[in-house]
């Protein structure tokens, strides 16, 4: 994974769960945050997730892992709570649900992102003009946007061809 790498294919997205872990296990070194283990093994379920995973399903995974099931919600939430603040993954609000950002080096960033209504997958497609086009818009309005995530729903390519 290069640092700072914007997500403009569409195919980029993460590969390699523990490999991913061990990018943000440096950011977090560079930027003097601490990734305890619970962080770091909430963050590695959902980029093996291959798809958004709501926190009742991450819990649910928590439980049932080799650490002998102990998982309270407050622990789950905490460690997402901590993962998006960083910029480290990112929730979807409209389906109430959380990905691994696929450029975790970066600073935090509006995203918009691609939704498969079929399958779930969800594409970060990072496009500066489309953020800001969304924030020149809402600013003629006299609005003072202060994040932004864009969720467009449909098909993807895979399932469009089904």
């Amino acid at each position: 994974m290069g640092k700072s790498r914007a997500c403009i294919d569409p195919h980029h997205h993460v590969h390699d769960a523990d490999d991913f872990v061990r990018v943000v296990e440096r950011a977090c070194q560079e930027r003097g945050l601490r990734l305890t283990a619970t962080r770091a093994r909430v963050l590695a379920l959902i980029a093996r997730a291959g798809a958004p995973i709501k926190a009742y399903d991450l819990l649910d995974k928590m439980r049932d892992g080799e650490d002998g099931g102990i998982a309270a919600p407050p622990t789950v939430y905490r460690a997402l709570d901590f993962l998006l603040a960083n910029g480290f993954i990112h929730k979807l609000e409209s389906i109430n649900a959380f990905v691994a950002c696929h450029h975790p080096n970066s600073a935090q960033h509006s995203v918009p992102f691609l939704i498969c209504n079929r399958c779930h997958s969800a594409t970060e497609l990072e496009d500066a003009s489309i953020v800001s086009s969304l924030d020149a818009a809402a600013r003629a309005l006299g609005f003072a946007p202060q994040a932004q995530t864009l969720e467009v729903h449909g098909l993807c390519a895979r399932c469009a061809a089904e």
